[in-house]
């Protein structure tokens, strides 16, 4: 791993005042430490990639400096419309710079969900037309980032440096004080209780990151199968216009989706969309401990923002809350049933697992086959 406290410097040296993005297991130890070099509002989680290409492309315009927008690369789908119709020196030829998180790289084991965006990863790149070096740990990571801020700011035009792992995280991921937490229920707990509230033939749809597991590890440990059960592995802030798709399509069965703050806040235009349609079978919860837990526990705008007023204002019909224990949670899954929806819960929760928690090994096609074998009736 390289010596963050001089990648920093030369990040400072070479004129990057502003930096944000969304971060990424692979540049854990470069994001936790951001706050040090770029306080305040010099450094900004962004709600999503291209959210944060857009908020580097204002403060560019401002100030004339070239800033940096770190991602993994999956976010790079979510970047790519700014980075084209915005950022593309043949529009607007903002300089930034993108320092990706590379999962999935070609030769490297990694979860099915990366592999082909790591072959694409290049592929993407240069379609843009974006300058990029990788940076791997026998690689010159300072000379390359001058490479990649002096390129961006002569050409004004976006560069990239594509990140290896174990170059910029090598700590494991944030661990969390029992006696520092805010809430008491943890998201297992959470989710336990959901699967014993809800109707017996829900269907669940869990967000990506550690709900997945969770979920699939309480259904083991309850003797239960998992073919009512979709598992977004990928796609980030996608689950809830899955769980709306399902509940369009199956109007007689419930829809339940375990969302999470991070990828709620993604794409919230999707809550007001979803509770538009006015589907009575939906119920959305979002299971809040106010941080980024799977890629190393940054913080989000969970507890900035009053996700229960948002729910009832687009049109959900929200449930109590924030809800903070197992009996009111209990309570709010039955009457959402009873009540009819489109509904909506926020539960607090506090921060982190249990350590025994065993890692998702599934094949997803043959998870998707037996949800779809569940919902037409074939055994």
């Amino acid at each position: 791993m390289i010596d963050l406290q001089q990648f920093y410097r030369v990040l400072r040296s070479q004129g990057v005042e502003f930096v944000t993005g969304v971060p990424d297991t692979l540049l854990n130890d470069f994001c936790l430490g951001l706050d040090g070099c770029w306080p305040g509002h010099q450094h900004v989680i962004a709600a999503n990639e291209g959210n944060a290409i857009a908020l580097a492309a204002g403060y560019h315009l401002a100030t004339g400096s070239v800033p940096l927008v770190y991602m993994q690369n999956s976010g790079l789908g979510n970047a790519i419309n700014p980075l084209i119709s915005l950022a593309d020196k043949e529009v607007y030829a903002i300089p930034m710079l993108l320092l990706i998180g590379w999962r999935g790289e070609p030769g490297a084991s990694d979860w099915p969900q990366h592999r082909r965006q790591g072959e694409l990863t290049p592929v993407f790149l240069d379609a843009m037309g974006i300058p990029y070096r990788v940076l791997a740990p026998e690689a010159d990571a300072m000379d390359h980032a001058k490479w990649a801020l002096t390129t961006a700011a002569a050409n004004c035009r976006p560069t990239a440096l594509v990140v290896r792992k174990g170059v910029l995280a090598l700590r494991e991921k944030a661990g969390f004080d029992a006696h520092g937490q805010r809430y008491a229920i943890s998201r297992e707990e959470a989710i336990g209780t959901i699967l014993s509230a809800a109707p017996d033939n829900a269907i669940f749809v869990a967000t990506t990151g550690r709900a997945t597991r969770e979920l699939h590890a309480l259904r083991d440990a309850r003797g239960e199968s998992h073919d009512r059960d979709f598992l977004n592995v990928g796609a980030m802030g996608h689950a809830l216009s899955i769980a709306a798709g399902l509940a369009l399509a199956k109007n007689d069965r419930a829809v339940i989706c375990l969302d999470g703050d991070g990828a709620a806040l993604m794409h919230m235009g999707s809550l007001a969309v979803t509770a538009a349609l006015g589907l009575p079978n939906l119920l959305h919860v979002v299971l809040n401990n106010g941080v980024h837990e799977s890629v190393g526990g940054q913080q989000t705008a969970g507890f900035a923002t009053n996700l229960c007023e948002l729910a009832a204002a687009v049109g959900y019909r929200v449930m109590s809350g924030p809800i903070e224990t197992t009996d009111a949670l209990r309570k709010a899954v039955r009457d959402a049933f009873a009540a009819k929806g489109p509904s909506f819960i926020e539960m607090r929760i506090r921060k982190g697992m249990r350590t025994d928690l065993p890692p998702l090994r599934i094949d997803p096609v043959n998870s998707k086959k037996r949800l779809m074998n569940n919902l037409s009736g074939a055994k």
